[in-house]
């Protein structure tokens, strides 16, 4: 794989033209393109069009700097930006850090110095560039039919599709809201010999119970108050191909029983009609609830459930699926950056550390809706933790109060662990220092606090 090209434009800003010219010299052997401007905030706006990896400021450590340093670092956050100045307190350059610099030079630094840092950020900004390659071929690798995930719980899901689709008549699909059971059904679906046909989902939860059978049989008109005219019944326009029964254990009892028939015999009547009509359809109920547990309480009817549950395949929580987040990450980053014509490259690692501690009871729908708002919030080219809704950071952070306000100190020392971990932007060294323990008991905090929201 060939390198990707030489970084865009860098700003030197600075305060004095010589120090403009020996700056300039100093970085000509780098072969990168330059922008000189001694007017650093007058230039800003064209800093934010080139969004330039590096920037560089000469001049003296004092307010002005801070501000300009914020405004870069809210729009531009993975630029670094690098000051050289002459007042190198260690009060101004701990100052400098606090605000967003990268690293602090005096003006007197050698120039093999200085060279040596730009080549450095260069070499970390193309290794970035690299791994961005690989992340986007890694989700390519992890699509099937339009399902991202390399978890073994997910190929294991990949393999039953591939072994279901051609010969099924009827699959339960079982897993929480928002695990993808739509996608699964749409797989299956497309990789049947029904794939011609049409197909057809049907909500059972969100029809009236009187519109119910309606909507499914079809009805003729005067069947009822209000039957205009003849219809179509979803049942009977997914003739030839597959009917999506979603949410089946809202299904009225009633109904349910009409529905069992219709699938054995292949047959459908429309509500007023003795004409019974042919059906050559492929079944894929989904439901979040236990249908096991439903029939065992008379809720669910049995001969219907095994009717529809000749194969079932069960969807794991994302909670489950740890691993399949960094590449559910860049595939909805993909998506939603070209959706909202956005620039957006990545996470920053303390965003990526709060996405892994959030437990997702959303699953894979919460996650897509958390990144779609943190892209159309984003004004830079790299999500940080503004950018996620509220909900996001307080339920990735604390746990909730026990009974009386009052946490076990175990549990304390969890959540403390963990947002200690996203102040240190998901570095797990840098956090261990700073909370005086050793690593590896920082490692068992935080595995520990994984397995009980597993459990």
């Amino acid at each position: 794989m060939p390198n990707p090209p030489v970084l865009p434009i860098s700003l030197v800003a600075i305060d004095e033209a010589p120090a403009n010219l020996r700056v300039q010299e100093v970085l000509d052997p780098e072969d990168l393109p330059i922008l000189v401007s001694t007017d650093a905030m007058g230039r800003l706006d064209q800093v934010f069009r080139e969004r330039p990896h590096i920037v560089l400021l000469d001049g003296a450590l004092k307010p002005s700097r801070w501000e300009l340093l914020q405004r870069i670092a809210a729009v531009l956050p993975q630029t670094a930006v690098i000051l050289i100045a002459s007042n190198c307190s260690p009060d101004s350059v701990l100052e400098a850090i606090q605000h967003g610099t990268t690293d602090v030079l005096h003006k007197s630094v050698p120039p093999e110095t200085l060279r040596g840092r730009i080549r450095r950020i260069v070499n970390e900004v193309r290794a970035r560039q690299r791994a961005g390659q690989q992340e986007r071929e890694q989700v390519e690798r992890a699509s099937f039919q339009r399902i991202v995930g390399r978890s073994p719980g997910m190929l294991e899901v990949f393999a039953q599709i591939r072994r279901i689709a051609p010969h099924f008549r009827s699959v339960l699909i079982t897993g929480e809201t928002g695990t993808g059971k739509e996608l699964v059904a749409r797989a299956l679906h497309n990789l049947s010999p029904a794939s011609a046909g049409h197909f057809v989902a049907c909500n059972c939860s969100a029809i009236v119970e009187t519109l119910l059978e309606s909507e499914l049989f079809g009805h003729v008109r005067g069947a009822f108050t209000g039957a205009q005219q003849d219809k179509l019944g979803l049942l009977e326009y997914a003739h030839g191909g597959t009917l999506l029964l979603d949410e089946v254990g809202d299904m009225p009892l009633g109904l349910q029983s009409k529905l069992l028939r219709a699938l054995q015999s292949q047959e459908i009547q429309r509500v007023g009609s003795p004409v019974s009509h042919q059906l050559d359809i492929r079944v894929v109920a989904a439901t979040h609830r236990n249908l096991r547990a439903m029939v065992a309480t008379r809720q669910f009817r049995q001969d219907l459930f095994y009717r529809l549950a000749m194969v079932e395949i069960h969807l794991p929580r994302l909670a489950e699926r740890k691993e399949d987040l960094a590449v559910l990450e860049r595939h909805f980053l993909h998506r939603f950056s070209c959706e909202f014509k956005k620039p957006i490259r990545g996470l920053t690692a303390r965003a990526q550390a709060l996405l892994a501690a959030y437990p997702w009871p959303g699953n894979v729908r919460e996650l897509e809706n958390a990144l779609g708002h943190a892209c159309m919030m984003a004004t830079g080219e790299v999500l940080d933790l503004d950018d996620f809704p509220q909900h996001v950071f307080e339920g990735g952070a604390a746990p909730e109060p026990k009974r009386d306000g009052i946490m076990p100190l175990d549990e304390l020392e969890r959540s403390y662990a963990r947002r200690a971990l996203l102040s240190c932007e998901g570095n797990k060294v840098r956090t261990a220092e700073a909370l005086g323990i050793s690593r590896s008991k920082l490692y068992s905090l935080l595995l520990e606090e994984d397995r009980e929201k597993k459990e």
